[in-house]
């Protein structure tokens, strides 16, 4: 497998070279490949409907306005 990195990136990395990029980008997959398993695992035994989502999206999102309409009022003070 070929990674292509930003030369930023690519930079940066340069300056840990003891750093075994290649195991942590091994690591990230295996981390990711057994994440999106138990979300399968979790999706296969869910009764959610696309409605259920949909309301408790909201409910996230009008919270998530509330709390920082409140850390911007904190901050403005």
């Amino acid at each position: 497998m070929t990674l292509s990195i930003p030369n930023k990136i690519h930079e940066e990395m340069k300056k840990y070279s003891e750093i075994r990029w290649s195991e942590v980008a091994r690591q990230a997959i295996v981390k990711k490949l057994n994440d999106l398993k138990i979300l399968e695992e979790i999706l296969e035994k869910s009764t959610l409907k696309e409605e259920d989502i949909d309301k408790i999206d909201h409910i996230i999102k009008a919270g998530l306005l509330v709390r920082h309409k409140k850390l911007k009022k904190i901050k403005e003070n």
